[in-house]
């Protein structure tokens, strides 16, 4: 396998992986896809009852392979500027190209186009084939014919169960192109080419519609011109690449690409999001009856996949936040069926909220999800200062309905004056039952004191319970070893799955001394199974970035590398290349360990906070479109020295977020205002970017 030397966006191989879990998942949102599957799936669309719901699996008509009698070298490559990919063979007589997308504006659409140019010596017709493995059927959608449309064939079925008894069981609607068996350039023609649409819709009115819609793009010859803009104003919104360190360098650009794939697009008239289904830990091209935890959403998308996404796009990332206010009524039966009161998010969810994890004792042990969704919505806050999303978006029914549940599922310990979250699940999925889980507690006490925040945003009383239990919630420290015990009963030097205590310094920003951060990154770096989940290891590197050791952060990081999968990028679970294929989690946990590393961006209540620090081998790291209060950013930081630049709006944004005025206020006490247009520079050091106080600043004329 090759792969491109020059362009850190493009991976190319002259074969493909062996295992086709690696092939590489092409989605946008709404449709995903593994190129060349028989199978395809659609947001939201999951069959079975309970622990039995799984992904609906969609018969996929472009599960093609073009073939021919002739040798020629084969190329497979993946764009990821463009979000396509291609397959081409070069013979003596001629070219052949196979392209395929998943349309990233137009998201009921998969595209096949197939390109045939003859050489100067060739005269004679030239014919391929094209070998295809579709059949029009499912296990999990019972299909039947309709009538052709627009030339192309129509079939629609229903989901066979329904995630809970009596429950919605939704349709699918196919409109595809006819594939022929052969495609044969004439002798009179130098090329010719040929495109073929699939449209999948939840109705037949839409899928007609969307199918339309792709046929007037051919006719115009935008339909591969359109996709190609919406991925360039995806990148142009939010990239990040490093100088000096081209594997690290390719591994942030693969990540960036898939996890923006997993996030819709946005609706051009609305500036909104389309309807989501949330993101799952093998994304939208997984997740068919026992693969990939049958892309049920996890704390995976709060935690892991949501927060860099937000940091660039906030208006994409919202759409998380909707799929967790849309499934309020769900995680509010969860609670009562448990007895308790407010919400509880299920520990892994579909569509209506309720939980589907296929082994009760997760759903009714793992309980730090509720904290990790709320803190989805307070970093959203931070970011944008954006209440409507609170009064109106029901932002404020999960931050307090998520109260009202902890305080709901608390003990009073009078011995101890505290409260106690009892018989829990922590991160660390290697211990059951356990009292006052350090991390789930402590997410517990932030999304307590949020909800108190909120409150006196939107005028409204709290209850005292919420206050008075954050307050006194126990938060488990051994004062002699000075540092946090993941549990009550934990025995330090004990193995441990995953990043667990380590979360408390981020993403939480818990208040500790260095001493203690370092003596618990220490403990459990020693003691995590090394054939753990990928993104652990990036969070171990982030803590020793706080602390200003970028060596051995740099060291940890590297691990990760071994979960990446040639040639395309696709990440495992494990490092063995076991466990969910596509593992978005892990490219988040990556992400986040350069992105929040790195530049040591904190999302704070008042500021947006950094603190930048490079390894050895990173000569300059460049983020573009970093979004804070309306403004987008651009950071160069170097050894020795950062420059920020505040973007001049564009004029067709003018009906979204005023921007605020920002200021950068350094750890020196220097500050510098941030004009839209102009470059600032300064030494490296830390600092925070705010905004600038009402009145004693204006913008330029």
């Amino acid at each position: 396998m090759t792969s491109d030397p020059v362009d850190p966006y493009i991976f190319t191989s002259d074969s493909l992986p062996s295992d086709p879990g690696f092939m590489p998942p092409l989605t946008n949102g709404l449709l995903g896809w593994r190129v060349f599957d028989t199978i395809m799936h659609m947001g939201g669309v999951y069959n079975g009852e309970g622990g039995t719901c799984h992904r609906g699996n969609i018969p996929c008509p472009l599960a093609v392979q073009m073939k021919m009698a002739e040798v020629g070298r084969h190329t497979y490559k993946l764009d990821m500027h463009t979000g396509v990919f291609s397959h081409s063979v070069v013979t003596p007589r001629f070219e052949a190209a196979q392209v395929l997308y998943a349309h990233r504006q137009q998201t009921n659409l998969l595209v096949m186009e197939v390109l045939l140019k003859r050489s100067e010596t060739s005269t004679e017709p030239i014919t391929i084939q094209l070998e295809s493995s579709f059949k029009p059927q499912s296990d999990d959608i019972v299909f039947q014919s309709a009538p052709d449309y627009e030339g192309g064939r129509h079939v629609f079925g229903q989901t066979v169960s329904s995630e809970v008894p009596g429950g919605i069981r939704p349709f699918v609607h196919l409109i595809w192109t006819p594939i022929t068996s052969t495609l044969t350039l004439p002798s009179d023609q130098s090329q010719s080419s040929w495109v073929f649409l699939v449209a999948v819709a939840g109705s037949d009115e839409s899928v007609r519609l969307c199918y339309e819609t792709g046929l007037g793009l051919i006719d115009t010859g935008d339909l591969r011109p359109s996709h190609l803009r919406s991925w360039a104003e995806l990148w142009k919104g939010s990239s990040i690449e490093v100088e000096g360190a081209e594997s690290l360098n390719r591994a942030l650009i693969g990540c960036m690409f898939y996890l923006l794939s997993s996030f819709p697009s946005l609706r051009e008239e609305a500036n909104a999001p389309v309807e989501f289904g949330g993101v799952s830990p093998g994304g939208l091209s997984n997740g068919s009856k026992e693969e990939d935890y049958h892309g049920h959403v996890f704390w995976d998308q709060d935690t892991w996949m949501y927060p860099s996404v937000a940091l660039f796009c906030p208006r994409l990332a919202r759409a998380a936040l909707e799929y967790r206010a849309g499934t309020i009524e769900g995680a509010r039966a969860n609670a009562q069926q448990m007895g308790y009161k407010g919400l509880k998010f299920a520990w892994e969810s579909a569509v209506t909220g309720r939980d589907v994890c296929p082994e009760d004792i997760y759903a009714e042990q793992e309980l730090h999800i509720n904290g990790d969704v709320v803190l989805a919505f307070q970093q959203y806050f931070y970011l944008t200062q954006d209440l409507e999303m609170f009064r109106e978006g029901r932002g404020s029914e999960v931050v307090w309905g998520v109260a009202d549940y902890w305080v709901s599922r608390v003990t009073w310990d009078p011995t101890e004056q505290q409260y106690h979250i009892k018989g829990v699940i922590p991160p660390d999925e290697y211990y059951f039952t356990v009292d006052n889980s350090v991390f789930t507690n402590a997410v517990a006490q932030r999304s307590l004191q949020f909800a108190v925040e909120l409150s006196g945003l939107l005028g409204h009383t709290p209850p005292p319970a919420w206050q008075d239990v954050a307050d006194k919630i126990k938060i488990p420290f051994d004062p002699e070893l000075k540092y946090h015990p993941e549990f009550d009963g934990y025995t330090q030097g004990s193995g441990v799955k995953q990043a667990d205590v380590v979360l408390l310094g981020y993403p939480l920003a818990m208040s500790m001394t260095p001493e203690v951060r370092r003596n618990d990154l220490e403990a459990y770096e020693a003691v995590t199974d090394p054939l753990g989940p990928a993104m652990t290891w990036g969070m171990f590197a982030l803590g020793w970035l706080e602390l200003g050791d970028a060596e051995r952060a740099q060291k940890l990081l590297q691990k990760c590398f071994r979960n990446i999968q040639k040639p395309f990028q696709v990440w495992s679970e494990s490092a063995d290349g076991s466990g969910c294929v596509n593992f978005l989690t892990g490219m988040g946990g990556f992400l986040q360990a350069v992105l929040f590393g790195y530049t040591g961006f904190r999302v704070q209540k008042e500021h947006l906070a950094f603190a930048p620090l490079l390894p050895q081998e990173v000569d300059a790291l460049r983020v573009k479109g970093v979004s804070y209060l309306g403004n987008e950013m651009d950071w160069l930081i170097k050894s020795v020295e950062v420059s920020v630049s505040v973007r001049k709006p564009a004029e067709e944004e003018s009906g979204s977020q005023e921007p605020s005025a920002l200021q950068v206020v350094l750890e020196t006490g220097t500050t510098i205002p941030l004009i839209p247009g102009q470059s600032v520079t300064f030494p490296r050091q830390p600092g925070q970017i705010r905004k600038v106080n009402s009145g004693s600043y204006c913008w330029p004329v």
